[in-house]
C-alpha cells in the first residue's frame, strides 16, 4: 500500500475513533449506558492498530503525559467544536441553552477519575495551551476552549501553528556532506543518545553556515524530526513574549516532531535569555562562540578544504566534470564554498556546461558571482582591465608580483596535497603590502593580479572603516571578510596607515581597542584564503611588528626618466589621434604614473574641444593645470622644447 493511501486510511480510522469518543461523552452527559460507544471506540482503535499507527488523541495524550481525566476533558472541548449534539448536551447539563460549551464544573461531575489539578497552570492542558480558560468567570464555570492548532491535530490535520509559522523556515535534508561534517553528525547523535533528560543546546560555530544547517538537519532527520530555522533577531525582546513563543514552539516539538535551529548573526543577548526557555532539540548557528550558559555541546563547522571541494565538484557536475577538469583545481583552491553551494551550482550548470564552448570559463563565472552583491555594499568593485604589459616597474617588484600570483594559484597543491596546512592554520593567508608614493602603480598592480587570477577586485577604504566607537571597526572588518570568504576576491585595503600606524603605548580603553582592531585584522588576513593587499604611502609609519606578519612587501619606486618615457608611450589608447607627441621630452616631467595618466586624459579632452589631434601644446596646458591642482608649478627645465 502506498503512502498516500496509508495516510487516507489512517485519517478515516482516526475520524471514526473521534466520532466514537464523542458518542461516549454524549452517553455520559445524557446519563445513558456507554457500552455501545465503548465497543465503537474499541473497533476504531483496532483498525488503527492494523495500520500500525495510533490515533491523534492517543499520541497527544502520550507526548504530553495527560491523565485519563485530562484526556477526556480535552476530547470534551474538541467535541463541542466538532459535534453539535455534544455541544447541545453541554448546554443542557449546565442548565443554560445559550451556553453550548464545556466547563470544568461539568467535567468534574460527568467524567471518570476527576482531579482538581487538571487545570492547574503547571499541568499540561494549560502549560502547553492545549486548552484556554475564559478568565471572566470563576474556574468551574468558565468556558473552556480547545486551541485551534490542537483541534486540527486531533482531526488529523498536522501543520505548524500559524502564530509562529512566519518566523520559521524549513531546512531541507543535506545532500553532499564533507567527511568532517559527517563525523560531527555521528558524534552529536552519540552524545544525545547518552542524554536521558532534556537534550542540551548544540552550538555550531565556524564559517560554514550552510554546513551548520546540513549537520543540524542530518541529526534531526536521524532522530525522526523536521528542522526549522529561526533568526535570532526575530526573537521577541520582552520576557512575556519570549515565554509565549517558547510555549508554542515547545508544543510544536511534541505535535509536529520538530527541532529548532537558531541563526545568530545578531541578537545574541536576547538569545541567551531565550534558549533556557526552549524544550526539545535546539541548535544554535553562529560564526563565533556565544558564551551561553552550560551545559552545552559545541562543534566547529568550517567550509570543506580544497580537496573535499574538488571531490564535491566532480560529484555535483557528473559527466560534465570532464569538460572542466582543468579548472577544478583552481576553483577548489580559490573559492571557499560549502557543499550545498557546490551542489546547487553544479545542478544549475550541468546542462549549460555540456553545451558551452568554454565550460571552464562558465564554471569560473558562476563561482565569482556568488557573493559579489553582498560585498558590493561594503566596498568599491574595480573592474580589472590592466595586464602585465601596463605595469612599468623594476625587475624586483615585478618578480615579487608574479610570485604572489603563483602563491594564490598553487595553494591547494602546497597547503593540502603537500601537507603544509596540517602544520597549522596560522600564516596560510596571502597578505601583501604595496608601499610607495601616490600614483606609482599600487592599485594597478592589484588590478593586474586580479585579472591574472580571474578574480573580482574590491577596494576597501580603511580610513572609512575605522570608527571612533569602540568595537565598530572590528565589526566593519568582520563584515568585509565574511562577505568575501566564498568568492576569494582580491581585497585592496587602501590607506593602511589609518589603522596600522605604529601602535602607541596603551593609556586608555581606546588605545587598547585600537590594538585589538589591528590584531583582529591581522588574524582575519592570516585566515583569509584569498589575496589581501594593503597599500600605504608611508611605509616608515607602519609598525615593524605588523610588517613581519605580511608574506610579501612590494616597494613601488618613483619612476625614473626611462620608466616615465615607457609609461608615456603606453598611456594613449591606439585609437587616440596624436600629432608630434614626443615621449622622450614628456618624460622629463617629474611625475608618477598616475599623474601621467591624468595629464594624458586632460590633454585628450583639450584636443577634442579644439577639434584637433593631441599635440604637445595640449599636453603642456594639461600639465600646468595638474601642477596648479597639486600646488607644484612645472619648471621650465621639465617642459623646455615641448612647444
Amino acid at each position: 500500500m502506498n503512502a498516500p493511501q496509508l495516510q487516507h486510511d489512517w485519517t478515516q480510522a482516526n475520524q471514526r475513533l473521534l466520532t466514537a469518543e464523542f458518542a461516549r461523552l454524549q452517553a455520559l452527559l445524557g446519563g445513558e449506558d456507554d457500552s455501545r460507544a465503548r465497543d465503537q471506540v474499541a473497533r476504531a482503535r483496532a483498525a488503527l492498530d492494523q495500520l500500525g499507527d495510533a490515533a491523534a488523541i492517543d499520541t497527544l495524550a502520550h507526548r504530553f503525559e495527560l491523565s485519563p481525566f485530562e484526556r477526556a476533558l480535552l476530547l470534551l472541548c474538541a467535541g463541542v467544536e466538532m459535534d453539535a449534539r455534544l455541544a447541545r448536551l453541554c448546554a443542557e447539563a449546565g442548565g443554560e441553552p445559550q451556553r453550548p460549551w464545556a466547563t470544568f464544573g461539568l467535567a468534574l461531575g460527568a467524567l471518570a477519575e476527576p482531579h482538581w489539578s487538571a487545570l492547574a497552570p503547571v499541568r499540561p492542558l494549560r502549560r502547553w495551551r492545549l486548552i484556554e480558560v475564559d478568565e471572566t468567570a470563576n474556574l468551574t464555570a468558565a468556558r473552556l476552549r480547545i486551541d485551534e492548532r490542537v483541534l486540527h491535530y486531533l482531526a488529523g490535520i498536522d501543520h505548524l501553528d500559524q502564530r509562529i509559522q512566519p518566523l520559521l523556515q524549513a531546512v531541507a535534508r543535506p545532500g553532499l556532506m564533507a567527511a568532517a561534517h559527517a563525523d560531527a553528525v555521528r558524534e552529536i547523535l552519540a552524545r544525545l543518545r547518552r542524554t536521558d533528560d532534556r537534550p542540551p543546546p548544540i552550538e555550531l560555530t565556524g564559517d560554514d553556515r550552510a554546513g551548520q544547517e546540513d549537520i543540524a538537519a542530518a541529526v534531526a532527520g536521524r532522530l525522526g524530526l523536521r528542522l526549522f530555522a529561526l533568526a535570532a533577531v526575530d526573537i521577541p525582546a520582552t520576557l512575556t513574549d519570549q515565554e509565549a513563543l517558547a510555549v508554542l514552539w515547545g508544543r510544536e516539538t511534541a505535535l509536529f516532531g520538530a527541532a529548532l535551529l537558531i541563526r545568530c548573526d545578531e541578537g545574541a543577548d536576547v538569545l541567551r535569555r531565550f534558549v533556557g526557555r526552549l524544550s526539545g532539540l535546539v541548535f544554535i548557528a553562529a560564526r563565533e562562540p556565544l558564551r551561553l550558559e552550560p551545559p552545552i555541546l559545541r562543534h566547529r563547522v568550517d567550509k570543506p578544504g580544497g580537496i573535499d571541494q574538488r571531490r564535491f565538484w566532480q560529484t555535483a557536475l557528473g559527466a560534465s566534470a570532464q569538460r572542466v577538469n582543468g579548472a577544478l583545481e583552481g576553483v577548489a583552491a580559490q573559492f571557499r564554498l560549502s557543499a550545498r553551494s557546490i551542489q546547487t551550482i553544479g545542478a544549475e550548470l550541468a546542462s549549460e556546461l555540456a553545451a558551452s564552448p568554454d565550460a571552464e570559463a562558465a564554471l569560473w563565472r558562476a563561482c565569482r558571482g556568488l557573493d559579489g552583491i553582498q560585498l558590493a555594499g561594503l566596498a568599491q568593485r574595480i573592474e580589472p582591465v590592466a595586464d602585465w604589459a601596463a605595469l612599468i616597474l623594476p625587475e624586483g617588484p615585478m618578480a615579487t608580483l608574479r610570485q604572489i600570483a603563483a602563491h594564490v594559484r598553487h595553494r591547494l597543491k602546497v597547503y593540502e596535497e603537500w601537507g603544509f596546512a596540517g602544520q597549522g592554520a596560522r600564516g596560510l593567508g596571502i597578505a601583501a603590502l604595496f608601499a610607495g608614493e601616490s600614483g606609482t602603480g599600487k592599485t594597478m598592480a592589484a588590478e593586474v593580479l586580479a585579472r591574472e587570477l580571474g578574480l573580482d577586485l574590491y577596494r576597501i577604504d580603511l580610513s572609512a572603516l575605522v570608527s571612533k566607537y569602540i568595537g565598530e571597526t572590528e565589526k566593519n572588518l568582520r563584515r568585509v571578510f565574511d562577505a568575501a570568504e566564498a568568492t576569494g576576491a582580491v581585497l585592496l585595503f587602501d590607506e593602511a596607515d589609518a589603522l596600522f600606524g605604529k601602535r602607541s603605548e596603551v593609556r586608555d580603553s581606546h588605545d587598547r581597542y585600537a590594538n585589538i582592531e589591528v590584531s583582529y585584522l591581522l588574524q582575519r588576513m592570516d585566515a583569509y584564503r584569498g589575496l589581501a593587499v594593503l597599500t600605504t604611502n608611508h611605509k616608515a609609519a607602519l609598525d615593524p611588528a605588523f610588517q613581519r606578519r605580511l608574506r610579501f612587501i612590494v616597494q613601488f619606486p618613483f619612476p625614473d626618466q626611462p620608466q616615465r618615457e615607457a609609461i608615456w608611450r603606453r598611456v594613449f589608447p591606439a585609437a587616440t589621434p596624436l600629432d608630434g607627441v614626443d615621449c622622450a621630452k614628456l618624460a622629463r616631467l617629474n611625475v608618477a604614473g598616475g599623474t601621467i595618466r591624468n595629464i594624458a586624459l586632460n590633454a585628450a579632452f583639450l584636443a577634442a574641444e579644439a577639434g584637433e589631434p593631441v599635440r604637445m601644446q595640449h599636453l603642456q596646458r594639461a600639465a600646468q593645470l595638474d601642477a596648479a591642482k597639486r600646488e607644484r608649478p612645472v619648471t621650465d627645465a621639465e617642459t623646455r622644447g615641448w612647444v
